[in-house]
């Protein structure tokens, strides 16, 4: 067995000499081994772990090193309780530096003991708190007198994994997936990729001498196109991962250019413009499709690619731009969906060409698509819009607003399959399809659907893609008026919110914006925090908040049971100076609530996507594991009931602890 690695992190940044802080020491323990804790007295016979630190005049320990997050045991053997560790072992312990240069380290004893076999192995490890160095205030021009350290928030103590659990990831990236398969299928619909399947196909029936190998050859030109497309999706994944997901989804510049963007690709599919890449640069990629062999075949996908792309870029450039709101894998996915949509009846038809016979005659169907995709485009081009004005509080696209312009553009829309709307490229039509009246009425039908958001009406189905409630100004029946008296009076307990003239919970629920607060004002109530990691942009976290936190059985709970604390990470207000930091974990300055609420996020629970619940006592340790996306009200239940059970059996081990130690603290404390 190797000797354990031990991992040291210090609490604060920007240290100067005379600051207090605080150190934690975490040691990863093997599968099916556990390592004895510090509290516990020693005679019982295990072997403790025990620090020891080589004592100078640059630093002064405070206090003992304090065990976190601990199970506690009998063993009949030693005739006593003992405290041990299973996963991981996390201390933690406190200094005051009195030198610009300290010189921390230490050796710290313990001992191992297997579940499996009972073999018990000691163990010393050197640990070091820093390199020699200490980092001075981020104004350097003021006196150490002035200058302000930062409050860094503490780790979040647990035995729970605290990352997005594999099913609700892979539940997301299958729905994204098969929305981009959809809008794969819909470009098959356009004037400039339709037309090309019996063109195509008839190449690889035709030109081979074997059937087998004009089948392995489709086979082989609609993996090229797959794997064309996932490139794309790669490279867009690379060059835009998820560290630059939060910028790309929040910040103005990139959201009114995708703003500009969309209105471009609606414009287009209008037939205002087409948007085509350079003739030079398509004709020399088809003069390669002209070599036999597999090259050629590459060569000739590429070519399709290409010469589809005022049709196929808007909506492949739709699909980008929203995963770029996602995980780094998201743009893969998109892609991978797309093409393989894409590529299908290519290949299906080459193997199968028979099938060509009952394919629809091209047309001016054809056209019409496109302008039903350009309506789409307008509609999707206010979310991005909606985003930075949310954001940065321009208050310009409130909810009505936004409605108001959706059910003109979904009006207009219905008029148009009706044949009332011509666009200058096409000819009037002087009959109207059946299928135009079909889908006309459904358009209308969506438009009526919309007409009661204009007076509050919740708009489940389509909440992730409007702008929130609170910003609606006129709600009729409002449930924020009737339902919020009850829970102020408990507010009021802990003071007028923070940043509560800037930000707003939903559904009349009264709670905070920073953690601080939140934590105290649940230890005045002594009740659980439920700790909402979210952002203006975030599509899942409205879904989640008009679907299941409206739940009256999940209401109920968040207002009764819980102090609610709402996170967000894209809040662009810039915070006073001396509440500045560099952060640890990527060394760049945070000097916004969204910016040091992410930092926070990534740090304490190695986490970034939202929305993500964490549950937490009143010494900030986990209750349960953090929840991410899941629009199941029962299982939302049970992860709010979940958590209040272990807070109050945590209560009731702390009553008891109090009363029979002698002031043994077992829980960590957050400062």
């Amino acid at each position: 067995m190797e000797v354990p690695k031990w991992n040291v992190e210090v609490q604060e940044n920007n240290i100067v000499e005379g600051d207090t802080i605080t150190v934690f020491f975490e040691a990863k323990i093997p599968e099916d081994w556990y390592m004895y804790s510090s509290d516990f007295d020693p005679k019982l016979g295990p072997m403790v772990t025990e620090f020891n630190f080589y004592e100078n005049e640059q630093f002064e320990r405070l206090g003992n090193v304090e065990a976190i997050g601990q199970k506690k045991k009998y063993d009949e053997l030693f005739e006593g309780e003992y405290t041990y560790f299973t996963k991981k072992a996390k201390f933690k312990q406190r200094f005051v530096i009195h030198s610009e240069s300290p010189d921390i380290k230490g050796l710290v004893s313990y001992q191992i003991c297997s579940d499996v076999n009972g073999q018990c192995i000691p163990f010393e490890s050197d640990v070091a708190v820093f390199n020699n160095v200490l980092k001075k205030p981020l104004d350097t021009a003021k006196s150490d007198a002035d200058a302000s350290t930062p409050m860094v928030l503490e780790a979040f103590d647990n035995d729970f994994e605290t990352t997005e659990t594999e099913g609700q990831g892979l539940s997301f990236l299958l729905t994204f997936f098969f929305i981009s398969f959809g809008a794969g299928l819909i470009a098959l619909l356009t004037p400039c990729v339709f037309p090309m399947i019996p063109m195509t196909v008839s190449y690889f029936t035709k030109s081979n001498t074997s059937r087998k190998k004009g089948i392995a050859y489709a086979i082989l030109y609609g993996v090229s196109i797959i794997a064309i497309y996932t490139i794309v999706g790669t490279l867009f994944s690379v060059l835009f991962g998820a560290d630059f997901a939060n910028f790309l989804s929040t910040h103005w510049i990139p959201n009114l250019f995708f703003f500009a963007i969309f209105i471009i690709f609606a414009l287009s599919f209008f037939g205002l413009f087409e948007i085509t890449l350079p003739n030079k640069f398509v004709n020399k990629i088809d003069s390669k499709s002209n070599k036999s062999g597999v090259l050629g075949i590459f060569f000739m996908a590429f070519t399709l690619v290409l010469v589809s792309f005022s049709c196929t870029g808007p909506i492949a450039g739709t699909i980008l731009l929203q995963a770029a709101n996602g995980d780094t894998i998201q743009p893969i996915v998109g892609m991978l969906g797309f093409s393989l949509a894409f590529a299908l009846p290519f290949t299906l038809f080459a193997v199968f060409p028979n099938w060509l016979k009952s394919l629809p005659k091209s047309g001016g169907w054809l056209d019409t698509v496109k302008v039903v995709l350009g309506f789409i485009e307008l509609a999707l081009a206010l979310k991005f819009f909606s985003i930075v004005d949310q954001v940065y509080h321009w208050d310009i696209l409130n909810r009505e607003v936004y409605l108001a312009l959706w059910i003109v553009i979904f009006a207009f829309l219905g008029f148009y399959l009706l044949g009332k709307i011509t666009f200058p490229h096409e000819q009037k039509q002087q009959k109207t399809s059946v299928g135009r009246i079909i889908s006309a009425l459904l358009v209308f039908s969506f438009v009526v659907y919309l007409i009661p958001g204009l007076v509050g009406a919740p708009l489940k189905a389509l909440a992730g893609y409007m702008p929130p409630l609170s910003s609606q100004s006129f709600v009729m029946n409002s449930p924020q008026v009737t339902s919020i008296s009850n829970n102020t009076m408990k507010t009021a307990e802990c003071g007028v919110p923070k940043y509560g003239d800037l930000l707003e919970l939903p559904l009349g629920i009264q709670g905070y914006f920073d953690y601080t607060q939140a934590l105290e004002c649940a230890k005045k109530q002594d009740k659980p925090l439920f700790i909402d990691f979210t952002g203006h942009g975030c599509v899942n976290c409205r879904e989640m908040e008009a679907t299941v936190w409206s739940d009256p059985k999940v209401l109920k709970r968040l207002k009764e049971d819980y102090v609610v604390v709402a996170l967000y990470v894209d809040e662009k207000t810039e915070l006073p100076e001396k509440e500045w930091y560099v952060s640890a974990h990527d060394e760049r300055l945070k000097k916004t609530i969204g910016g040091q609420n992410l930092d926070f996020m990534i740090q304490r629970l190695n986490a970034n996507a939202q929305p993500y619940y964490t549950l937490v006592d009143t010494n900030g340790s986990l209750l349960n594991a953090p929840k991410g996306y899941d629009l199941s009200v029962q299982n939302f239940v049970e992860f709010l009931d979940n958590g209040l059970e272990e807070f109050k059996i945590r209560n009731t081990k702390d009553v008891l602890v109090n009363s029979d130690s002698e002031g043994v603290n077992h829980n960590p404390i957050i400062n």
